[in-house]
């Protein structure tokens, strides 16, 4: 069966965001005194969403939950400045988003990250219009609880066959697998390919390009 939609999560699929991530999170840290990280450090703690950040950054007062909610909410203050200082789609992320649109395939983001920031980010730093975006909500599930994965199948109208997630973490891989969808791992993201293969990953893509093979065609080189 050939696919007609492609679901993408946000951080270090889409957009190398690792960065900005990594400056406003050590911001905050060090007006409070904690210790702070490089962004190979970063790049292993997100993935789960702003607070289970906070929560790695901090495992110390991982338990007060009104010092986490303090720190999330000067981290979130902080990110709405920052988020797009050197945040940047992938090379190659524009142009095979736009082959893909070309070709009418239904186009979605899926992201841990808020919910705002997911809309805004994408809006503003992908040109393009994406059939649906979504991010986390307070009270609602995340990755890789695959409860938003049908959520966002549900409104593009397509069944699991008919999608390909492309994600670059664990969770990722655990989401597309347990909604029944085709799980292809980012290369080019923030976690490397032995996670992608234990976690699930059906294909390993090392740059964006090598997606439309996989797509435009009904041909599929699993691993």
């Amino acid at each position: 069966m050939a696919f007609k939609g492609v679901i993408f999560d946000l951080d270090g699929t889409l957009l190398d965001t690792i960065e900005d991530i990594t400056y406003t999170l050590n911001l905050v840290l060090a007006r409070r005194g904690y210790r702070q990280y490089s962004e190979a450090e970063c790049k292993m703690m997100v993935g789960d969403g702003m607070e289970v950040l906070v929560k790695r950054a901090v495992p110390e007062i991982a338990d007060d939950d009104e010092a986490i909610k303090d720190l999330i909410q000067e981290y979130r203050q902080e990110y709405a400045v920052t988020y797009k200082q050197n945040s940047r789609p992938y090379p190659g992320i524009v142009e095979v988003l736009a082959r893909l649109k070309e070709a009418g395939l239904k186009l979605a983001v899926l992201s841990n990250k808020s919910h705002e920031f997911t809309v805004r980010m994408t809006r503003e730093l992908l040109p393009f219009e994406f059939d649906v975006i979504l991010g986390a909500r307070p009270g609602t599930p995340v990755k890789p609880d695959p409860a938003p994965l049908h959520q966002v199948l549900q409104e593009l109208g397509l069944k699991p066959s008919e999608v390909v997630y492309v994600g670059d973490t664990c969770v990722d891989m655990e989401t597309a697998r347990a909604a029944g969808i085709m799980a292809a791992g980012a290369l080019w993201g923030f976690r490397d390919e032995e996670e992608l293969v234990r976690s699930g990953a059906r294909v390993l893509l090392k740059t964006p390009y090598d997606l439309l093979p996989l797509i435009l065609s009904e041909k599929t080189d699993n691993i």
